[in-house]
């Protein structure tokens, strides 16, 4: 994923389907000057952490 979609994402009232390393997860914050994301597992919301933004997947949603 791009930082900006990833911002975009982070700004969004809507929930995404957004992963890392297969697990769901919700983008908090986007660094700009590091290009990483602040996120946390959907199963534990306890557990923050930085990823690079670039290791993020978004699953499109492929119902119209």
């Amino acid at each position: 994923m791009d930082k900006q979609r990833a911002e975009e994402i982070a700004h969004s009232p809507d929930m995404k389907h957004v992963t890392y390393n297969d697990i769901p997860v919700y983008i908090q914050h986007v660094n700009d000057v590091t290009d990483t994301a602040r996120i946390f597992s959907l199963n534990q919301p306890e557990n923050e952490f930085d990823v690079p933004v670039t290791s993020l997947m978004e699953k499109k949603n492929t119902t119209s």
